[in-house]
């Protein structure tokens, strides 16, 4: 046995090196799912501090969505958009300068006896779907007996169950359009690179399941563009579909997306498909979504004869401009374009005070389009992908852009322009950055190193976001932590103080740890393994197709 091993201690036995190389592989992969656990791990510890941390309903539209759910925990229905009023009980929440002092939410809701202000809550314009899960929440944690700061946390954690598989989806998006580990587990960490969407995720809203069901949907296209063509896949993608359009109008963009991506998918890998083929293989999925998703939009079509009927006419009624003035269309861009790229960052609080630095969210900005814009659409293989992958933000920007202008000639208000509504196609941002800086970066090394950059950039904003939102209310925006700051916190959280400081260390630890295993991922995958394709597709796109 001594001539099986050679001098330095290589074996000589036939196959051991390519044991040898599958037990580094197997090691290799190992890493890549432990760096993406951890980063899972420590966005879940950040979402639990956001949703700890931000006052009570000072997230946007936070008393309007938490007024809804509380409606319908009590039996109040879905009215029509405009007829819906907001609880007494809870504008009184909302608005106490102590919260501390407020009863419960039970005996609130009997003081006032149910009743209701004149201010009216827009979100009727919206399907129910979100609210009555919400009020399914509300009955479980026996709201009525809770804390009105309580109960909304509550809500709060469960839309942080809603986007805690974010990066876990975009690290298999970018895994299947890339191939390259680095890549992928990089493109887990950029979901954190937004302090924003843990934010909205973490708070009440109806834009949480939008962003999951919306990034499920993306990533079951991406396979579907990449050769995956079995049954149970297409099937899935229109279910994703029909589910995310369930909560929101900000999903309805998917519809296209999805429907360019079975177009593009059914092309077959020389793309001789017939059309008559391609576009049947396109419309019966679409048609399945439909069945699930689309009932409420008929519905509004037929009774409101709109898409989506306006829940903000009351609150912002039509006005013309004043005399001898007009819309300005270089206002309007200014408006818009600083507005979502501020809003989709940082900017929080109720009304959107709390304000990252415009260094951060501009220079993010301008670095993640301009790369997408520059090298994400060349003349190679794989470029089928990215202009599919784009096609789901730029139906947003339409859309929103379309919808924005409308307001603004009626009410003269440049309104509807968040950054939030960009989140349903975060997962496609990500892929689309995976691409472009891919092929900005040529080299190996230099992949590794901007890997690591965005990774450790990310993991630091996503703990920083937290302690900036503690510090611009407790601190006076001054990024320090003092008694007296903390006994501020522990005046407005529902959650105690001592557990807050170690969710934010123990997201710190996590997140380093996270880093620091990632640099070990390799950038490419191992030697001989299948390309990200399905194997059992024998017409499943060749890989040097959708490596990027």
């Amino acid at each position: 046995m001594a001539t099986e091993v050679a001098q330095g201690g290589t074996s000589t036995v036939p196959g051991a090196r390519g044991s040898a190389a599958e037990t580094g592989h197997v090691r290799a992969r190992r890493r890549e799912v432990v760096v993406v656990a951890a980063v899972t791990a420590g966005f879940a510890l950040v979402l639990f501090l956001w949703a700890a941390v931000v006052p009570a309903f000072q997230a946007p539209d936070e008393r309007a969505h938490f007024d809804a759910a509380v409606h319908v925990a009590i039996g109040d229905g879905w009215p029509d958009p405009g007829h819906l009023h907001v609880l007494e009980a809870v504008d009184q929440a909302a608005s106490a300068e102590d919260p501390s002092s407020l009863p419960t939410m039970g005996d609130l809701l009997q003081q006032t006896g149910a009743g209701q202000v004149d201010t009216v809550d827009q979100m009727t314009q919206h399907p129910p779907t979100y609210y009555v899960l919400a009020a399914g929440v509300l009955h479980l944690v026996h709201f009525e007996s809770l804390h009105p700061s309580a109960a909304l946390f509550a809500v709060r954690l469960l839309g942080a169950l809603f986007v805690l598989p974010l990066p876990a989806l975009a690290w298999a998006t970018v895994r299947r359009v890339t191939r390259s580990p680095k890549a992928a587990v990089t493109g887990a960490f950029a979901v954190l690179a937004v302090p924003q969407l843990a934010s909205i995720g973490a708070s009440v809203s109806n834009d949480a399941p939008v962003m999951l069901f919306a990034a499920t949907t993306v990533w079951l296209a991406v396979r579907v563009l990449t050769g995956d063509r079995r049954l149970r896949t297409t099937v899935a993608l229109a279910v994703s579909l029909g589910v995310a359009i369930l909560w929101k109008g900000t999903a309805l963009p998917l519809i296209p997306f999805v429907g360019v991506a079975l177009f593009l998918g059914a092309a077959g890998t020389a793309g001789r498909t017939g059309v008559g083929t391609r576009v049947v293989r396109t419309l019966w999925p679409l048609a399945l979504a439909a069945v699930i998703g689309a009932w409420w939009w008929l519905r509004n079509l037929v009774v409101f004869h709109t898409l989506q009927p306006n829940g903000f006419e009351s609150l912002r009624p039509p006005k013309p401009f004043p005399a001898g003035t007009g819309p300005d269309p270089v206002q309007f861009a200014n408006v818009s374009w600083s507005t979502i790229a501020r809003t989709f960052w940082g900017s929080f609080g109720g009304r959107a005070q709390w304000i990252i630095s415009p260094v951060v969210f501009e220079t993010a900005t301008v670095l993640a389009l301009g790369a997408i814009l520059v090298w994400a659409f060349r003349r190679v293989p794989g470029l089928r992908v990215a202009i599919a992958l784009a096609v789901l933000p730029a139906t947003i920007l339409v859309m929103q852009t379309a919808n924005s202008w409308g307001s603004y000639l009626s009410t003269t208000f440049v309104g509807a322009t968040q950054g939030r509504y960009y989140f349903p196609a975060m997962v496609a941002f990500i892929a689309l950055s995976a691409i472009a800086w891919r092929r900005a970066f040529g080299s190996s090394t230099g992949r590794r190193r901007a890997a690591l950059v965005v990774s450790a950039l990310s993991a630091a904003l996503a703990v920083y976001g937290v302690l900036f939102v503690y510090a611009s209310f407790a601190e006076h925006s001054r990024v320090r932590v003092t008694p007296r700051g903390l006994d501020l916190l522990d005046a407005s959280s529902p959650v105690a103080v001592p557990l807050i400081v170690a969710s934010w260390l123990a997201a710190l630890v996590v997140l380093a740890a996270a880093v620091v295993v990632s640099v070990r991922v390799p950038s490419a995958p191992a030697p001989g393994t299948a390309p990200a394709t399905t194997q059992a597709s024998p017409s499943s796109t060749p890989a040097s197709e959708v490596h990027a």
